[in-house]
């Protein structure tokens, strides 16, 4: 599949040059525009690391999120509330909306358009987060973080359909900010020096490094009365998410048997994938068994009209958020702060 690679690389650069050279036109804007995103097909961590920056701002600014609404069956701008289902606006702002009640949720192809119409709305935010719009370049960011995953760092990696990535290399000089994601928790400066040499930032390009931490078993339903066993025998995993390897690796210490079932990213569980999943645990044999998955695919199952086939069985989700190491935390942070205030006026 190299030459299929070769021929779609050439395509990306030449795409990338008409932004550069401005003949292709992009859109700035005065408020602060904070892009992140990546190069890859997904599982860099982007869900995660927008609710970071949510928890950073959203005390002390108006803030929006603006997201394509991935997988979503509507189209245009919509700006979602807490009743709209998963199929209307996408797992990743249903997960939003139902974590912060207090900041605007919105999707739209165009990025450009959606920014447009939530400026010229009765209380328009301050501050624009735009998930995953790193290739997006109709909209030209104030700030583009890039992130990049540890088990699989952009610099090694090939174009689809040879490898990962969706985007070329090249593209990574636009970003403000590098971030590794999902490394170890214990973090050497030995690792530190490995991946800036691989990495390569770019003269004024920042490095920060992050890593996940879940958080407990949460029900996936509010209405479920089934507790989590006191000793896990098995737990039957399963989701649709782009990078199910961390997961899988921090549920392997919580049972002793773990069984693991994946679906293509932002899958939507259909009658016969949940009679699947339910035949397979039936297959366990023991009684300390549950069935776990993501909270992003928490969602979609919540919206599923064959969510009740799950009733009074013991379904679990795993909330997670991202974590900077103690070197990278206060710089990252800062970093935010400073280009926000800058360009919010505030001090």
């Amino acid at each position: 599949m190299l030459p299929v690679s070769w021929v779609l690389h050439l395509a990306l650069r030449i795409r990338h040059l008409l932004f550069d050279w401005r003949i292709l036109p992009s859109q700035s804007f005065a408020e602060p525009v904070i892009c992140v995103g990546n190069l890859s097909l997904g599982g860099t961590g982007k869900t995660p690391h927008i609710e970071y920056l949510v928890r950073l701002l959203h005390h002390n600014y108006r803030l929006a999120i603006l997201s394509r609404g991935y997988g979503r069956k509507t189209k245009g701008f919509l700006l979602a509330d807490n009743h709209m289902p998963y199929q209307e606006i996408g797992d990743e702002p249903r997960q939003y909306i139902t974590k912060f009640t207090d900041v605007t949720i919105a999707v739209d192809e165009d990025r450009g358009h959606g920014i447009l119409k939530l400026l010229n709305s009765e209380n328009k935010p301050q501050i624009f987060l735009l998930d995953d719009a790193f290739q997006h370049r109709r909209v030209r960011a104030g700030l583009n973080i890039l992130l990049t995953d540890y088990h699989n760092l952009f610099p090694k990696d090939y174009l689809f359909p040879t490898g990962r990535l969706r985007d070329i290399s090249y593209a990574a000089k636009r970003a403000h900010a590098i971030v590794v994601t999902k490394t170890p928790k214990i973090f050497s400066p030995f690792i530190k020096k490995r991946l800036t040499d691989i990495i390569k930032p770019r003269s004024g390009q920042k490095l920060y490094f992050s890593y996940l931490k879940y958080g407990s078993l949460l029900p996936v339903s509010d209405n479920q009365k089934i507790a989590i066993p006191r000793n896990i025998s098995t737990i039957l995993m399963f989701c649709g998410i782009a990078n199910p390897y961390p997961f899988e690796e921090h549920l392997r210490d919580k049972c002793n048997e773990l069984i693991v079932k994946l679906f293509p990213d932002h899958h939507a569980f259909s009658e016969r994938d949940i009679n699947y999943i339910l035949r397979e645990y039936d297959n366990v044999l023991g009684r300390n068994k549950i069935l776990v998955t993501t909270e992003k695919d928490a969602k979609r199952l919540i919206d599923s009209p064959y969510f009740s086939a799950f009733e009074n069985l013991p379904l679990f989700y795993v909330p997670v958020e991202v974590r900077f190491h103690e070197d990278s935390s206060k710089g990252f942070d800062q970093f935010i702060l400073e280009y926000v205030k800058k360009n919010t006026g505030n001090s």
